[in-house]
């Protein structure tokens, strides 16, 4: 991306309020490059998250901005996701589970109130077997989604508000203010 000074206004202010919005504690969120081929302004964020089960998600967010439009994107300025989440082996195997990732992002859009179109996307379940002298356990399984969407305002806050719940979903993270307990230890049995 060129510099933020000479970029049109209505993108500055979308930049603006896409990284005024906080992320819960769990969630690391930081600036990373931006691809420079898709249009002509772009800002990208990089997210990361574990659960409580230990199961990492990844994710980018990047927002796009072409001052003439483009036909697919119906408006002016476009957002991008990709993310990956590893997968327990057991919630790995539910037929269900692209439809489960996929309403991950149709919630947290419509739960965060972000205006939007032109919303599309796919998602793919990995498994992958190791062998030889790789470290790491001997399967692995990870979803991924691709989504796109228009944001029909520059209220990118709320789009990145979006962004923060689809990762604390993808990550297996609980509702805010709610405790996760592990397995509770056997009590010793008692002789009377």
């Amino acid at each position: 991306m060129t510099e933020m000074s000479a970029a049109p206004e209505l993108f500055r202010k979308a930049v603006v309020a896409l990284t005024s919005s906080r992320p819960r504690a769990e969630i690391e969120v930081t600036a990373v490059g931006a691809p420079k081929r898709l249009a002509p302004w772009s800002y990208a964020l990089a997210a990361e998250a574990n659960g409580p089960s230990g199961e990492l998600a990844t994710a980018r967010l990047v927002v796009l901005h072409d001052p003439e439009g483009q036909q697919a994107w119906d408006g002016v300025l476009r957002l991008v996701v990709y993310l990956r989440a590893e997968l327990d082996p057991e919630v790995a195997s539910d037929p269900l589970l692209p439809a489960v990732g996929w309403s991950w992002l149709t919630d947290a859009l419509e739960g965060s109130g972000a205006a939007h179109t032109a919303l599309g996307g796919t998602v793919t379940q990995t498994s992958s077997a190791r062998f030889g002298d790789i470290a790491g356990p001997s399967r692995t399984h990870d979803l991924e989604l691709r989504g796109s969407w228009t944001a029909t305002d520059v209220h990118l806050d709320l789009h990145a508000a979006a962004f923060h719940d689809l990762m604390s979903s993808a990550a297996g993270l609980p509702p805010e203010g709610v405790a996760v307990f592990g397995p509770r230890a056997a009590e010793p049995s008692r002789r009377d």
